[in-house]
């Protein structure tokens, strides 16, 4: 790895573990990735929870205040699929964001066999960070909240109760782009539903009394417009560092890059994997059911950060 400038910044300048060092060598890369990754965060967790219950009572009033009772068969089974379909996808972007490793390096790999390993040339130069005594990447910023070095890390989220980074940006990205449609799709559904109530008669348009109904719209349209302006603001941002081959972090220090840039679609590519297909915005993409519940029933370290 070649030393660069902006790293004294980011690293303190010890001195690698010893033999007799407390470390795991068999606890490789390939082990890590076999565990379920979930951070034991109390703000993240209540965050992750808060996420879940919005998304579900956006549901709620969407289909039992504004779809059920409407008389056109047509307008509430095209609109209550494409509006579940979207929470669907929305969810299921979150998990795999908040359960998918982002990238982190593994814990206390700082001693001489794995220094050995590396095969470094003479005059090359390695970082240790001496907050999780583990050997530094390029790019790798460490999370005090995960207490891990991140690969490529963007930013740590508490909404999705985990740090953005090199594996699960791409499940970020789709989280966002999910939740600003079914945002936008229920503030449309909302202005229609006030129109054709006050054109008709508020006990007719929806099950509920019309003070209930007002109220649950009311609400409705203020998590739709705030999630809406807050979830566009970062998926323009999460796509403009994708496509500058730039994360939040490096662009807020001002690092110079050291690494070859991938720009535009290259980065794009990167991120999503392969050519532009429906595979970039499928968050099934590449799970395994089988291969979660033997991570889960492994667990391990990671599962309990």
């Amino acid at each position: 790895m070649q030393s660069s400038g902006h790293r004294f910044r980011d690293v303190e300048h010890h001195p690698l573990l010893a033999e007799n060092d407390s470390y795991d060598s068999s606890a490789s890369e390939s082990d890590m990735a076999d565990r379920v990754w979930f951070i034991r965060d109390g703000c993240g967790m209540v965050c992750a929870v808060m996420t879940w219950l919005l998304v579900v009572y956006a549901d709620f009033v969407v289909t039992f205040v504004i779809l059920l009772p409407s008389r056109d068969f047509w307008y509430s089974l095209v609109n209550g699929i494409l509006f579940n379909g979207l929470a669907l996808l929305a969810l299921s972007s979150h998990l795999r964001t908040m359960l998918t490793d982002p990238g982190a390096v593994p814990k206390g790999n700082a001693t001489k066999e794995y220094m050995e390993s590396l095969q470094l040339k003479p005059g090359e130069v390695i970082y240790k960070c001496p907050k999780c005594c583990s050997i530094k990447p390029e790019r790798a910023h460490h999370c005090s909240i995960c207490k891990r070095c991140i690969r490529k890390m963007d930013h740590h989220c508490p909404w999705v109760n985990n740090c953005v980074g090199e594996r699960n940006q791409r499940f970020f990205v789709l989280f966002t782009m999910y939740i600003a449609l079914i945002s936008a799709h229920a503030l449309i559904l909302c202005g229609f539903q006030f129109f054709s109530c006050v054109r008709g008669q508020w006990i007719e348009c929806s099950d509920f009394s019309p003070p209930v109904t007002v109220i649950l719209l009311i609400f409705l349209c203020l998590e739709g417009f705030l999630f809406l302006t807050f979830t566009a603001v970062m998926f323009g941002t999460q796509i403009h560092s994708i496509c500058n081959d730039e994360t939040e972090i490096e662009r807020l220090k001002s690092e110079k890059p050291t690494w070859e840039r991938r720009l535009r679609w290259e980065g794009m590519k990167s991120v999503f994997g392969g050519q532009p297909s429906l595979l970039w915005i499928n968050p099934f993409a590449g799970f395994r059911i089988r291969r979660f519940m033997l991570r889960a029933k492994k667990g391990g370290p990671e599962f309990s950060v």
